[in-house]
C-alpha cells in the first residue's frame, strides 16, 4: 500500500538535481499520492522545474502531486522529508571570489569569506522544522555535509543525515580494471565526507587490490600520458590519486584526492595536470571551473528548451530509469520499511574508531523502519588517521569555533598558514578584499575582529 508524503526541496531551482529527484519519487510506486514542494528564491527557475514535473509524472504515469514556492517556511510546513540542496552563494559568486585572491598569488584556496551564510542557513532551516514539522527528517546534500551536518545535529533537536555521492568514485576504479559485474563488488570506504578511504574491496569474493596493483604496474603509465578527461572530477585514476594510494596505503575515493591541504598537488596549473591529467588538472583549476559553469549553462538551457517544447518527451530526454542517488532509498526505508544498505553522514556514536561521537562520519547504514543505523567499522590506520582524517576534524572544528564566535582573527588565521601566503600583510590584504567585495555584505558585517590587531 502506498504513503503518500510531503518532500519539501530547498534550492529546487538546481533543476538537474530536482528532476533527478522527480523522477526517483516517480518510479517509487510506494510513494503514490505524495506532494513534492519546490522552494526556491528564482520564480522563473521554479516554474521550470514544476512544468516539467508534471509533464514527466504524466508521462509515466505517476499519481505525484507539485507545488512552488518562494517562502522556505511553506515547503518545510508539515513535510515528512526536507531536502536542503540550495547553494547560497553559487558559481558566479565563488568564481568571483577566486579571481580576487589570485591577484595576491592563491592558486588553490588559501582565502575565505568562512561560510557564516551557509551555517547559518542550516540553522534556520533546523529552526523551521523544529517548529513547523518536528518529526521530519532532513537531508542535508549541499555542502559543507562535514560541518553542516556535525553542526545541525549539535545545535538542534532536528533528525539530519548528510549525503554525498562522492563514494560512487569505487565504480570508476571497477570501471577502469574491467569489473564490469558490479553487483559482484563488495566494499567499504569510511571517513569523513570528502576524506574516505577504501578499506575493503573484494570482486566476486576475492581481494581485488592485487588487481588494482597489476593495473598500476602494467597500465598505470600509459592510462596517465594518454587518457583525456571529458569531465572535471575525472580523477580516481589519476596519477594523484595513485600517489596517494602510495603514500598512505589505502586508495582515496570521490573528492579525497582532492584534499587541498596536501599542497603540493595544487603548486600551479602544469603541476595540477601532472598529477590529475588533461586538460582540467582536476576540478579546482580555472580551467575546470570555466568547463564546469559554461556546462551548468548549457545544461540549465538544454532544460529550459525541453520545458518550453511541450511536444517533446519530458520521460524520454531524462529516461526512466532511479538515478545513482540515496535520497528514495533513505525514504523508502524509513517510512515503507523497504530495508536499504546506503553510506551516510551520521553523528560517529562509535561507528569509526579514534572519532569524538558529536562528529559527524561517513560509513555505511543500515536505513529500515527503526531509523538510520551506521555500522560499526574498524579502525582506519594510524598514518591516515594522524596524517588525513585527525586533520581535516581539527579544522572543521575551528570553522564552527569561528561561527560561533564570530571571530575574525581565526578567517586571517587560515589564510597565513596556508603555504600560498607570501606575507602577513598580503594575507590581511586579501582577506580584507574579499570580505569588502559585493555579495559578501553579510559576511562582512559578521566577522569581528576581537581586538585591534597592529
Amino acid at each position: 500500500m502506498a504513503t503518500p508524503l510531503k518532500i519539501g526541496i530547498i534550492g529546487a531551482g538546481s533543476a538537474g538535481f530536482s528532476l533527478g529527484l522527480v523522477k526517483d519519487v516517480c518510479l517509487t510506486e510506494n510513494l503514490a499520492g505524495s506532494l513534492i514542494s519546490f522552494m526556491d528564491v528564482d520564480g522563473e527557475r521554479l516554474d521550470m522545474v514544476h512544468r516539467l514535473a508534471a509533464r514527466y509524472a504524466d508521462e509515466v504515469g505517476a499519481d505525484l502531486r507539485f507545488e512552488t514556492t518562494q517562502d522556505r517556511q511553506d515547503a518545510i510546513r508539515d513535510a515528512d522529508f526536507v531536502i536542503n540542496t540550495a547553494y547560497i552563494k553559487g558559481h558566479y559568486h565563488a568564481r568571483a571570489m577566486r579571481d580576487i585572491t589570485a591577484k595576491y598569488g592563491y592558486f588553490y584556496g588559501g582565502v575565505s569569506s568562512g561560510g557564516a551564510e551557509t551555517y547559518q542557513f542550516m540553522l534556520d532551516v533546523c529552526a523551521d522544522i523544529s517548529r513547523l514539522s518536528p518529526k521530519a527528517w532532513l537531508i542535508q546534500t549541499q555542502n559543507p555535509v562535514f560541518g553542516g551536518t556535525t553542526l545541525m545535529t549539535r545545535e538542534t533537536d532536528v533528525n539530519v543525515v548528510g549525503l554525498c555521492h562522492g563514494h560512487y568514485g569505487v565504480y570508476e576504479i571497477a570501471n577502469v580494471l574491467g569489473l564490469t559485474d558490479t553487483e559482484d563488488i563488495t566494499w567499504q570506504a569510511p571517513g569523513l565526507n570528502h576524506n574516505i578511504w577504501l578499506t575493503h574491496f573484494y570482486y566476486k569474493g576475492e581481494d581485488a587490490y592485487p588487481l588494482l596493483e597489476k593495473w598500476i604496474a602494467e597500465e598505470g603509465e600509459n592510462y596517465w600520458r594518454t587518457h583525456v578527461a571529458e569531465r572535471t572530477h575525472d580523477t580516481q585514476m589519476s596519477r594523484g590519486t595513485i600517489h596517494q594510494y602510495r603514500m598512505f596505503g589505502l586508495m582515496p575515493i570521490g573528492d579525497t584526492p582532492r584534499q587541498g591541504g596536501w599542497w603540493w598537488y595544487h603548486t600551479d596549473m602544469e603541476t595540477k595536470r601532472r598529477w590529475f591529467g588533461e586538460p582540467f588538472g582536476g576540478p579546482d583549476t580555472p580551467t575546470a571551473r570555466e568547463f564546469y559553469v559554461k556546462g551548468n549553462e548549457e545544461r540549465l538551457a538544454e532544460i529550459k528548451r525541453v520545458a518550453e517544447d511541450t511536444k517533446e518527451s519530458v520521460a524520454q530526454h531524462f529516461g526512466t530509469e532511479k538515478t545513482r542517488e540515496q535520497h528514495l532509498m533513505i525514504i523508502e526505508g524509513l517510512v515503507n520499511n523497504v530495508e536499504q544498505y546506503v553510506r551516510v553522514n551520521v553523528p560517529n556514536n562509535g561507528a569509526l574508531p579514534g572519532i569524538p561521537d558529536n562528529v559527524a562520519v561517513e560509513v555505511p547504514a543500515i536505513v529500515n523502519v527503526k531509523g538510520i543505523q551506521p555500522l560499526r567499522v574498524p579502525p582506519l590506520p594510524e598514518k591516515i588517521m594522524y596524517e588525513c582524517i585527525l586533520p581535516e576534524w581539527l579544522e572543521m572544528e575551528r570553522s564552527l569555533l569561528a561561527f560561533k564566535t564570530r571571530d575574525r582573527s581565526m578567517l586571517l588565521y587560515n589564510v597565513l598558514q596556508n603555504h600560498q601566503t607570501r606575507s602577513y600583510d598580503d594575507a590581511c590584504a586579501a582577506l580584507e578584499e574579499v570580505l569588502s567585495t559585493s555579495g559578501n555584505e553579510d559576511a562582512n558585517a559578521f566577522w569581528q575582529y576581537p581586538a585591534e590587531l597592529v
